[in-house]
């Protein structure tokens, strides 16, 4: 069993930036990460994923360049770094977690937090 706890939204100005927290209980460093995202009246996406070990990531086109995930599994923790944030990245951010390689498919991973909202101000 993993419980996962995601931390550090809030309100940010358009073209600042935030880092997203997500604390991982139990074996959670033997799982593939990934955060997902719901804007209001939108249904959830991906916004990226990482393997196990760190080595790859994989972003949506939306997304790629702007903000980057990683891992530090001695902490048991995935981070979400946002740079240059624009009024339509406010959404719920999800941190999730799967036994598999990481993946796009939301409905591959196991294990949700419980989100963390995230409000960018033009």
């Amino acid at each position: 069993q993993v419980q996962l706890v995601e931390s550090g939204g809030g309100l940010v100005q358009a073209g600042g930036s935030t880092r997203l927290s997500c604390a991982a209980s139990g074996t959670a460093r033997t799982y593939s990460m990934a955060w997902f995202r719901q804007g209001p009246g939108k249904e959830r996406e991906f916004v990226a994923t990482i393997s196990i070990t760190g080595g790859y990531t994989s972003y949506a086109d939306s997304m790629k360049g702007r903000f980057t995930i990683f891992r530090d599994n001695a902490k048991n923790t995935v981070y979400l770094q946002m740079n240059s944030l624009k009024p339509e990245d406010t959404a719920v951010y999800y941190c999730a977690a799967t036994t598999r390689v990481p993946t796009r498919n939301p409905d591959e991973y196991i294990y949700w937090g419980q989100g963390t909202q995230v409000t960018v101000s033009s």
